[in-house]
């Protein structure tokens, strides 16, 4: 993309550019009028007759002039610094040589003179009004000296000089009226300069906005021609072709309901349902104006749905984190209520009660707990954490509560790994993850694995487990809270991780089925400042 000051030098560059275009014409033009002398002089000798015509010179200038043309044509005038000076050098010429083809021919019956106005407008012209009125008292002066060596060699009537004098007005007043003229074409030509910028500008901030922005949109002329896409398009549509020209390139789906919807030009709003994607999405035509054709805005509800599901869960969150604090009291004199009910130990069928009431007391304690926990994820205070040894000295306090862990979990560490995270956090997604782990798993041995490696800009901790792995139906809940498979679950697990994992700029994906559940936690290994000002993390 051009840059402003790119478009100014641009613009800066075109105005002597057409300079050098207008001088060419120029020399052109001479090199016709000298060609048309010489061609009268030396085609049909004899034929021509002035008053006083004094041929000999008549040929001689017509032939200078001629090679005059030729050299400028041939870029002669190159030797001189700038196109003013070599203006200046073939308008002085020109005077020059009309002037002597003139004094040759007898005098202002050859009808010479005027051939000095075409070359007053065209210096003129070419000079932007620069020097004109030089250029018309220089040719004035050639005027009336020719005159007057009419007047002294030849004795010719003095009433000539009072046609030199008109015609010599004539001069002047096509100077200024060009001049005056020229400077309108500079004003003209800057302004519209200057609205070229603001245009090509006004442009570049369009192709910005349209190519940031999260919706596709598509820019199609009455022809169905696609002039403008910007990259959201090309991911919503998948065009069929590397290089899509026409809609129908693009998705012939789309292109078949715009052509099927009436009245085209007024705004139209449908879903188009593709089956290469696995959400609908919203198109709205909007007529682009009275040249014709559409812009094409496409939305993916599936990415408004997730908005939608983002803004419901923070609400949510922000509800349920109100609400725990509030029923944490309550439930603490319950829990309290419970354990005197089970020391009295009155009857079998009030101990079975007692023991119920404990259970759901106890899970709903768990709820508040991931609900608070989840509540602190703004404040997290992450550390470079050697990853291989945390998980170590987690695995064994996880086992002073559940004996047989241990055993059943299996711990491989390649080269020390180092982990961006905050401790807490950490403990917390760990807990969650290997309890998981340990409660679809089998009772053998080595039934859960935790993997620790690393890549230049990632560490990777999997944890996989020998259990049933995870149906299809339930892949694609996993994350959202409250979903849960087991009767005793809370269901925020999972969505607790995944959670305090985005908080310290980490990432927790399921993976697939190993056969077992595999979870990956893919965490920076430098701090946020150096990973996002150093490159962006590098696709695994």
């Amino acid at each position: 993309m051009l840059t402003t000051a790119g478009s100014d030098a641009a613009a800066a560059a075109a105005l002597p550019a057409a300079r050098v275009s207008s001088l060419r014409y120029f020399n052109l033009y001479r090199l016709l009028i000298a060609s048309v002398l010489v061609a009268l002089v030396f085609g049909v000798p004899g034929e021509i007759s002035f008053a006083d015509y004094r041929g000999a010179l008549f040929a001689s200038a017509a032939r200078g002039y001629w090679v005059f043309a030729v050299c400028v044509m041939l870029g002669a005038d190159r030797l001189l610094p700038t196109d003013d000076a070599r203006l200046t050098a073939g308008v002085l010429a020109d005077i020059f040589f009309l002037t002597l083809l003139t004094y040759a021919g007898g005098g202002l019956s050859t009808g010479l003179p005027f051939m000095h106005v075409v070359v007053l407008a065209f210096a003129a012209l070419v000079g932007q009004g620069r020097l004109a009125v030089f250029y018309a008292a220089v040719a004035s002066l050639a005027m009336l000296f020719q005159q007057a060596m009419q007047w002294v060699t030849l004795g010719s009537d003095a009433g000539g000089f009072v046609h030199v004098g008109s015609i010599s007005i004539g001069f002047f007043a096509t100077a200024i009226a060009v001049r005056l003229l020229a400077r309108r074409v500079i004003a003209n030509e800057s302004l519209a300069r200057e609205r070229g910028r603001d245009l090509a500008e006004q442009v570049r901030l369009n192709e910005r906005v349209i190519r940031d922005m999260d919706d596709g949109v598509l820019v199609v002329n009455t022809l169905g021609h696609v002039r403008q896409a910007n990259p959201q398009a090309r991911r919503l549509l998948d065009p069929l072709m590397p290089r899509p020209v026409m809609l129908a390139d693009y998705s012939p789906a789309l292109a078949a309901a715009m052509a099927a919807q009436a009245d085209p030009d007024r705004e139209r709003v449908f879903v188009l349902d593709l089956p290469s994607r696995p959400a609908a999405l919203r198109v709205r035509c909007v007529p682009a104006g009275g040249a014709g054709g559409h812009l094409v805005f496409i939305e993916d509800l599936a990415r408004l749905r997730e908005q939608a599901r983002q803004i419901k869960l923070a609400a949510l969150g922000r509800l349920t984190a109100s609400m725990a604090h509030e029923i944490r009291n309550p439930l603490a004199a319950i829990s309290q209520a419970a354990e005197l009910l089970q020391e009295e130990r009155r009857a079998e069928t009030q101990a079975r009660l007692t023991r119920i009431i404990g259970d759901n007391a106890q899970r709903l304690d768990r709820m508040v707990s991931d609900v608070l926990e989840l509540g602190r994820r703004d404040r997290a205070e992450p550390e470079l954490l050697e990853l291989g040894a945390y998980v170590r000295t987690f695995v064994d306090e996880f086992a002073m509560r559940e004996p047989g862990v241990r055993a059943r979990v299996h711990i491989e560490t390649g080269v020390p790994a180092r982990i961006w995270f905050d401790r807490g956090h950490l403990h917390q997604v760990l807990w969650n993850l290997l309890g998981n782990a340990l409660r679809f798993a089998g009772p053998d041995d080595g039934a859960v694995r935790l993997t620790v490696s690393a890549t230049e800009d990632a560490t990777l901790l999997d944890i996989v487990n020998n259990g049933p792995g995870v149906s299809d139906s339930a892949r694609a809940h996993l994350f959202e809270p409250f979903f849960t498979t087991h009767s005793r679950g809370t269901g925020l697990g999972l969505y607790i991780a995944r959670e305090l994992s985005d908080a310290n700029g980490a990432a927790l994906d399921f993976v697939d089925n190993s056969p077992g559940a595999h979870f990956r936690l893919r965490g920076l290994n430098r701090s946020l400042d150096e990973s996002w000002n150093g490159g962006g993390l590098s696709g695994n």
